[in-house]
């Protein structure tokens, strides 16, 4: 029996997390709007973005929309194709979810913490 529990552990620990459920849209759009993320995706690196409640995003040097879609929030870049992604929150933390897979991680900051 305890080496199930040790088992279970070193998963949990290995993993970062227990599984966390998929936010719903209000949780998500309750979470972003108004606020700046600032984390790390897998494919691109480093990111900050501030997400207005009009449905802006605002970067260093660029711009483009965003909007919540069911239960999974929706990006617009100029000249990109619009992509959705699911989110898991915990707390001020933030896991965006592609394809079943964790593609970033990022810290909810309040307002336009980077005066984009």
């Amino acid at each position: 029996m305890r080496s199930k529990f040790l088992l279970a552990f070193a998963f949990v620990m290995a993993t970062g997390s227990a599984a966390l459920a998929a936010a719903t849209g209000n949780q998500i759009r309750s979470a972003i709007s108004d606020s700046t993320v600032q984390g790390n995706m897998d494919a691109s690196g480093p990111y900050a973005e501030y997400y207005a409640p009009d449905g802006t995003i605002k970067g260093k040097d660029y711009s483009g929309q965003w909007s919540v879609e069911g239960d999974a929030m929706c990006f617009a870049y100029e000249g990109t194709p619009k992509t959705c992604w699911n989110v898991e929150l915990n707390g001020d933390q933030v896991r965006w979810i592609k394809n079943g897979a964790s593609q970033g991680t990022g810290t909810i900051l309040r307002g336009n913490a980077n005066g984009f």
